[in-house]
């Protein structure tokens, strides 16, 4: 059997470490060329030496979505290195270094930075990227939303949670804008997740008790988890299905 994602193109933003790593491993391992973006490079070289050992090709480019002008510095970079894009699957967000706190405490430059990231930065990447697989007459954006948005833990993370809920809605409003140019937009929602954000935060040992006791599934959520979902949404197999959002939570959120 070919591997799913067998010479096809695919962005990953936000891939140095984490889930982001994860997608990137194993997407090489199903055949991608792949386009990482991180905002530390040397972060990335242990990434992008992983990815090189299965035998992909794996190029890099350091990029902030937190600028309005580093979308296109992503897009100019598929281009040159690859001559198009087939997958483009937004992982990058504001996540580490954040800890929960009553809703009330969140301060006004912490919405900034989290919603111009979150929101902002992976709606300007889709905008430089579409016209590339609109000129191609097909593509698929995965994006990464949170299951954070559906249970009562949101109120703990505000504005993140807040940031992933407009998630959803980007992606169901591109899903409709973009079925016409034969272009599938779906999303992830992951529960909360072992990375090295998550581990890192504070009182993070509560947060996974809280987590697993409203899961079906009673344990710790792995980057690994989300990675079979991912290659689904970014292969054939998902050509017909488009605007819909895949709750990866070891059964916390049903619909």
């Amino acid at each position: 059997m070919s591997p799913a994602l067998k010479d096809k193109v695919a962005i990953i933003t936000g891939a140095s470490r984490g889930i982001g790593k994860a997608f990137a491993l194993r997407f090489a391992e199903e055949g991608a060329k792949l386009l990482l973006t991180t905002t530390n490079l040397k972060r990335a070289e242990d990434t992008v030496k992983e990815v090189k050992a299965k035998g992909a090709e794996v190029a890099i480019v350091e990029a902030d979505i937190a600028y309005a002008d580093q979308p296109q510095k992503i897009a100019d970079a598929v281009m040159k290195q690859y001559g198009r894009v087939d997958i483009l699957l937004n992982n990058a967000a504001i996540w580490g270094g954040l800890n929960a706190k009553p809703w009330n405490l969140w301060e006004p430059e912490e919405w900034d930075r989290i919603l111009t990231v979150n929101v902002r930065g992976t709606y300007l990447v889709c905008k430089a990227i579409v016209p590339l697989m609109e000129k191609a007459g097909k593509g698929k954006i995965i994006n990464v939303a949170s299951n954070v948005a559906r249970v009562p833990a949101a109120s703990f993370f505000l504005p993140y949670s807040c940031s992933k809920g407009a998630v959803y809605t980007l992606t169901h409003a591109l899903a409709h804008a973009l079925g016409a140019s034969n272009i599938n937009v779906n999303a992830i929602a992951p529960g909360y997740t072992a990375s090295e954000a998550s581990l890192e935060q504070d009182g993070s040992d509560q947060t996974f008790e809280l987590a697993t006791s409203e899961q079906s599934m009673h344990r710790r959520e792995q980057p690994n988890d989300l990675v079979g979902a991912a290659v689904f949404l970014a292969s054939d197999d998902s050509n017909f299905m488009s605007g819909q959002v895949l709750y990866i939570d070891g059964g916390t959120v049903m619909l």
